[in-house]
């Protein structure tokens, strides 16, 4: 019991210094270590935030020569679980009581356009590309092992089952399976 406390302190005293440096942080934002942290600066952080081990977040603000405008926006009462990537060159939208599995990836970018000079580049050194901003609105649900893609909204209410692959807009109330994942259902009238 008493181990069990001091790895809570230990929690929380880890992730305090570098709270500061987060564009706005709320209260009882805790993220468990070990974690990746990088452009805090363009990170907001709401009330009662809860992350498990070795999350990798990451606001990219340059790369080579590019430079990019960042912003990831945490809502009130999300609950993120263990190896959670999220990666932003553009934006990164996690609404308000968003459920965050283990193993997933968010990501509003990618190495580089599919014409046929990027692609002859090895990806390593291709420019980063958004296709938009990821939003994801309040109160989802995002299954163990799930990608969510460059330029999509996964609308309030919704269900994203395990490994599925998210690369179109879902709508609110909706439970979306598959790769690429698909509505197979609607609840009610949003």
């Amino acid at each position: 019991m008493l181990f069990k406390y001091l790895k809570a302190i230990k929690n929380r005293i880890v992730f305090y210094p570098r709270k500061l440096k987060f564009r706005k942080c709320g209260t009882r934002v805790i993220f468990e270590s070990p974690f990746v942290l990088s452009g805090e600066s363009y990170i907001t952080a709401g009330d009662n935030i809860r992350t498990k081990p070795r999350l990798q977040l990451e606001a990219i603000d340059s790369l080579g020569n590019d430079k990019f405008t960042p912003e990831i926006m945490i809502g009130d009462d999300v609950s993120i679980n263990y190896d959670v990537h999220i990666a932003c060159i553009n934006k990164v939208v996690i609404g308000k009581g968003v459920l965050i599995a283990s193993k997933v990836f968010i990501t509003d970018h990618g190495h580089g356009d599919t014409c046929i000079e990027t692609l002859q580049i090895p990806p390593s050194k291709r420019k980063l590309y958004s296709k938009g901003p990821v939003i994801i609105e309040e109160n989802v649900w995002i299954g163990e092992g799930v990608a969510v893609m460059a330029g999509v909204t996964i609308g309030k209410n919704s269900v994203i089952g395990a490994n599925s692959v998210v690369t179109k807009d879902i709508p609110p109330f909706s439970v979306a399976v598959g790769t690429p994942a698909r509505v197979i259902q609607t609840i009610g009238m949003y």
